[in-house]
């Protein structure tokens, strides 16, 4: 598919992928760190940011999604890249991971680890979420994105540290959660989700100290399913790239480095 996306740096391919709600400027308090090794490039999903939405009668589903990325990167003639991703980009890393189509997967927060009480209550927040980017009108957006206490309270669901959040930064990331046509049949098609199958790539799964909207007991089941420890992100919440950016840059870099085509 042909999906909007920034591209930096040089070097072998890096694709991150963002949550669900999202675009790729989520990515960016990272960008650049990434860049200084790789070529990196933060795409929109379909229905998600400046992307186009999928063909008509194709589902929002995970799966079709990490089709959805696939496809994008044989458009650009990209093979097997390095792929990092963040909630539901977390899985679709795992997915494509899965498929044997990457040279190396990271995974930050990455859903389907969940229990029955904890999709369910994951569910209800980000449609809460939702609502609310929905209801807002901008003016008051662009008011509470400046003030610390209301972006504290309008944040403080995925990230741990809403004060290290650009106003400008949350009033687009508003605008993207209310705007975004492949939100509510994604989220719908998480019901029953479960993880990938086996992974034939290396993966690295790393966890937000402070998530809590897939809180971090959900990394238990995580390193269970891989098969070895997952990484805590000391600080951070569940979208960990606004709160500690250095950390996680240095994560996706010592996880993928040695998996670097060539």
């Amino acid at each position: 598919m042909d999906l909007a996306f920034e591209r930096r740096g040089t070097g072998a391919p890096l694709i991150l992928i963002h949550g669900i709600g999202h675009h790729w400027q989520a990515w960016l308090p990272v960008m650049d760190r990434l860049a200084a090794a790789r070529t990196v490039i933060a795409l929109d999903l379909p229905g998600f940011g400046d992307s186009p939405e999928l063909p008509a009668g194709v589902p929002y589903t995970p799966e079709s999604l990490a089709d959805a990325v696939e496809s994008f990167c044989a458009l650009l003639g990209i093979r097997e890249p390095a792929v990092a991703g963040n909630s539901l980009g977390g899985y679709l890393a795992l997915e494509l991971a899965a498929r044997g189509v990457v040279s190396s997967a990271v995974a930050l927060s990455p859903a389907g680890f969940w229990t029955r009480s904890e999709f369910l209550y994951a569910r209800t927040v980000l449609r809460a979420l939702r609502a609310t980017a929905r209801a807002l009108p901008p003016e008051q957006a662009a008011r509470m994105a400046e003030e610390p206490a209301s972006r504290a309270l309008s944040a403080g669901m995925l990230v741990a540290r809403p004060s290290r959040l650009e106003p400008m930064a949350l009033i687009a990331a508003t605008q993207a959660l209310a705007a975004a046509p492949g939100f509510d049949e994604t989220l719908a098609s998480f019901e029953g989700l479960m993880p990938p199958g086996p992974p034939k790539s290396p993966i690295t799964i790393a966890w937000g100290e402070h998530d809590r909207l897939l809180p971090r007991r959900q990394a238990v089941r995580a390193a269970r399913w891989s098969g070895q420890r997952v990484k805590l992100l000391n600080g951070c919440g569940h979208v960990p790239m606004s709160d500690d950016p250095a950390l996680v840059a240095r994560v996706i870099l010592d996880a993928i480095q040695p998996f670097a085509p060539g």
